[in-house]
């Protein structure tokens, strides 16, 4: 096994799907072959905009692409991919992260390897970069964000969390949890997609909700783009199948036979449209919100009484 990093732009002409696939050609095969089970960071380059390191996951398998002779899909592992809390740059203190990518005198080089598409990476700059990007505090700064925790003690082993492996902190349910609450909420501006509303409590802590388009226990993942902002009852709506998202991507759909009229009136905004968020690469992926048309809108049967009653 080998650690990877994987350059990704997001107007890619491959197939790539962050959390799902990553296209590559054949002759970065030995190298993905030798990353199977093993994790990869995803890289933004220069050309492509600001971000530098933005994401991890974990190659599960790789296949030959069954519609273009020559290239390859690695396969993300499910429940593997998680986006970087903050964006890690490029270079720190003018060097590079990569020692791949500096030359003798610690400054970065020009062209070759910092033009190829897959580049191995020495596990202590895996960790580095992980560190910078997912902090090992995670958890203790999203309890302490607004003052004081929101339920009493909260981490009553916060300092413990201070010191977590890195794989450990990429495996443990409760740190993803908190990462994918962070982004998302970020990402629409603590605001619903679907009311409008930003609302907090009186401790300034946003009411809003990171829902899970295509649940985690149900091979989705903890991708921002696989997540919405939506307050408690609109969450619990989306989640059961009362509401979903059109094709257009915008369009809120809802099962009018479910729902009373007066209810839609009061919570989803006039317009019936989704608020999206401001950068592109935040927006519900495509085939994200088809997944849940096609497996949860309109099929789950609400499960006791409905918030409204």
């Amino acid at each position: 096994m080998g650690k990877l990093v994987l350059l990704h732009k997001a107007d890619s002409i491959y197939e790539d799907e962050l959390d799902v696939v990553y296209d590559f050609p054949r002759p970065y095969l030995k190298a993905m072959q030798a990353a199977v089970g093993d994790w990869i960071v995803y890289y933004e380059p220069v050309k492509a905009g600001p971000r530098g390191y933005f994401a991890v996951a974990k190659i599960d398998r790789v296949i030959p692409n069954p519609k273009v002779e020559g290239r390859f899909l690695a396969l993300i592992a499910p429940d593997s991919f998680l986006d970087f809390d903050r964006a890690v740059p490029r270079l720190l203190d003018g060097r590079p992260l990569e020692s791949a990518l500096a030359g003798p005198d610690g400054r970065p080089k020009s062209g070759g390897a910092t033009q190829l598409a897959v580049r191995r990476l020495p596990e202590a700059e895996f960790a580095r970069i992980v560190d910078l990007g997912l902090p090992q505090d995670l958890e203790h700064l999203e309890e302490t964000r607004y003052g004081a925790p929101e339920t009493g003690p909260g981490l009553e082993d916060a300092a413990a969390a201070f010191a977590r492996p890195v794989l450990e902190r990429l495996t443990r349910r409760p740190y993803r949890d908190v990462a994918f609450r962070r982004k998302v909420r970020e990402a629409y501006d603590y605001r619903c997609a679907m009311s409008g509303l930003r609302l907090r409590n009186g401790g300034g802590r946003p009411e809003v909700q990171a829902a899970h388009i295509q649940p985690v226990e149900r091979q989705g993942s903890d991708w921002v783009r696989n997540g919405l902002a939506l307050s408690g009852t609109l969450h619990w709506m989306f989640d059961r199948g009362l509401v979903s998202i059109a094709e257009d991507g915008e369009t809120i759909l809802v099962s009018r036979n479910k729902v009373p009229g007066d209810v839609v009136a009061r919570l989803i905004r006039p317009e019936g449209r989704l608020i999206r968020p401001a950068d592109p690469r935040n927006r519900p992926h495509p085939d994200k919100l088809r997944w849940h048309r096609e497996n949860v809108f309109g099929q789950v049967l609400a499960a006791g009484p409905a918030p409204w009653d």
